[in-house]
């Protein structure tokens, strides 16, 4: 309830956006408890914290995706749908539980990496380029990167990983989510330089196929690796 107050009289999300991520927030807390609450939490303060950080410069390179009453429901199905998802199934087959907590953290550090690399490398990134052909581009376009803002993005992930290992302990899983994270953000702007740009699809369906990616990667170097 806090939660909601607070992102939409702050402005940070719509009124069905605050409920959607209400929901969400309460099917986590039902499947993983505190632990799973920590990273989203953590996950929403750092993105608006980054979206804010110096708006008026990122205005400069790119169109601000929040709208004046904050991120719409969309917008947070798109970053944390998956975490959802995952909660979804661990409370019907909790037996799957060892591997959807991995992937629930692997969406949020691929959302949390995105948001910061995007968002932080428009103010700190001193060099952008496309991320298909590595020739210099317009910073704030989609499927342009820094290398400030890729290594801010696996700091992103870093976070989620060492709230997710503080929760349910320190193994390889911590290094897994870190990876699958940053490979879910480099995805995206593969995504978005070969896809959006073209208008095939929308920054939604990049953020959410993002975190979708992250999961999987987990799932795979979970059954396979260990």
């Amino acid at each position: 309830m806090a939660g909601m107050a607070y992102s939409i009289l702050a402005k940070k999300l719509t009124v069905i956006a605050a409920f959607t991520g209400a929901i969400l927030a309460s099917l986590i807390y039902f499947a993983t408890g505190y632990t799973g609450i920590a990273m989203m939490t953590t996950f929403f303060i750092l993105g608006s914290a980054a979206t804010s950080w110096q708006r008026r410069k990122k205005q400069d390179a790119a169109a601000i995706s929040e709208t004046k009453n904050g991120r719409t429901a969309l917008q947070v199905l798109a970053n944390a749908g998956v975490a959802g998802i995952a909660a979804v199934v661990i409370l019907f087959y909790p037996a799957l539980t060892y591997l959807l907590l991995p992937a629930m953290a692997a969406a949020f550090a691929a959302a949390t990496a995105d948001t910061l690399s995007s968002e932080l490398g428009m103010v700190y990134g001193k060099r952008f380029f496309n991320i298909i052909s590595f020739k210099p581009d317009r910073c704030g376009s989609d499927g342009v990167i820094s290398l400030e803002g890729t290594l801010i993005g696996v700091l992103g992930s870093v976070i989620i990983a060492a709230i997710y290992a503080l929760g349910y302990r320190w193994n390889m899983n911590f290094c897994f989510i870190i990876i699958a994270g940053t490979v879910g953000n480099l995805t995206d702007s593969v995504l978005g330089a070969v896809l959006e740009r073209k208008g095939i699809i929308g920054n939604n369906m990049v953020n959410f196929l993002n975190t979708f990616i992250a999961a999987l990667v987990i799932l795979v170097m979970e059954i396979v690796l260990i």
